[in-house]
């Protein structure tokens, strides 16, 4: 997902998808322990999107407490 995407989306949609990739995380990292994970690359693509939602988040985080001022 393209971070133009992200920030297209509501508050809730964007905490909810974070906590899926959190979720698909936690998931990826138990296969990948017992060795039942072909495709490791997606480990850096989820954590990457972790990465996006979280900063675009953060982001609407500052923009709102700047405009309360």
């Amino acid at each position: 997902m393209h971070p133009s995407e992200i920030r297209n989306l509501s508050l809730t949609e964007m905490a909810r998808r974070l906590d899926e990739a959190h979720h698909e995380l936690f998931n990826l990292r138990f296969q990948y322990a017992t060795g039942q994970l072909k495709n490791t690359a997606r480990l850096s693509a989820v954590k990457r999107e972790i990465a996006q939602l979280r900063t675009i988040l953060r982001e609407h985080e500052l923009t709102a407490a700047g405009q309360g001022e």
